[in-house]
């Protein structure tokens, strides 16, 4: 079985969000080998799809698994996975896939990039919790909640040196929501082109901090276009790593484009 380590939202290698992808011949296989799999890869998601009969809703089946946990929405591994299907031609256009998250679409353009359409995340204004200036390192200006599919504070800081330099207490932020923590800041100078900067942090889903974050972009799209008044924006997530997200809001459907590189590619021994 063909094993491909995919960097997305960057197009060079060592950048954006590694995920593991592996394309099935047949059905997914139990669980605990799903999760053993992602746990060798050792990356913040790992992919696992398989093709779907013809005329259904969906043309692949598609799973995302963390070392620790499977995980209802992912947007580097799905587009790592969109990326692998073009590039091997397994599949050609627009791709549905069927997730816990719904059906998921990417769609490849000319210039080699691919546009995934995701929910766009429902935000909802909240109190700033008392802890969690000591837990991020820094004083949030605001806070918001993703609702319940997306698990995410969503926190506001005072400009992007601020988000650059977090050094957050990790296990203390894990007290501050069911995924993870999102901190974003309007970009310094739009110029370099980008609109807004943000840094993710899932330490409950055994993610100190993710290098780029799809699903994270669901809720910086609502959040940035209402402030900025413009529906088609581009996020720089500012890890290690880096990578950018380019983000078309549509109502509730929230557009993320950007490329991929493999980087690995190899045989899975292991059953």
């Amino acid at each position: 079985m063909r094993i491909r380590i995919v960097d997305a939202f960057t197009d060079r290698p060592f950048a954006g969000n590694p995920a593991g992808v592996l394309i099935l011949d047949d059905v997914f296989p139990d669980d605990d080998w799903l999760r053993k799999v992602a746990l060798e890869v050792n990356h913040a998601e790992t992919a696992f799809a398989h093709r779907l009969p013809e005329g259904g809703h969906a043309d692949w089946a598609l799973r995302w698994f963390t070392p620790l946990t499977e995980v209802a929405m992912c947007g580097h591994a799905t587009l790592a996975t969109a990326h692998v299907l073009y590039t091997t031609r397994a599949h050609e256009g627009p791709v549905r896939f069927a997730t816990r998250s719904g059906v998921l679409i990417a769609t490849p353009s000319a210039d080699g990039s691919i546009t995934l359409d995701f929910p766009t995340a429902p935000l909802t204004p909240v109190e700033v919790p008392a802890a969690l200036a000591g837990a991020l390192g820094a004083e949030p200006a605001g806070a918001h909640d993703t609702g319940p599919d997306v698990g995410d504070l969503l926190v506001e800081l005072a400009d992007e040196r601020t988000v650059r330099g977090l050094a957050p207490d990790f296990k203390a932020l894990a007290a501050h929501s069911s995924r993870g923590i999102i901190a974003t800041a309007l970009a310094d100078d739009p110029s370099l082109g980008y609109d807004y900067v943000s840094r993710c942090f899932f330490p409950n889903l055994g993610i100190d901090e993710d290098p780029v974050t799809g699903s994270a972009h669901t809720s910086l799209a609502p959040h940035w276009s209402a402030r900025l008044g413009r529906d088609d924006l581009t996020g720089l997530q500012a890890s290690r790593r880096t990578g950018l997200v380019r983000t078309g809001l549509r109502g509730d459907r929230t557009l993320l484009t950007g490329s991929a590189v493999t980087v690995i590619e190899g045989e899975l021994l292991g059953s």
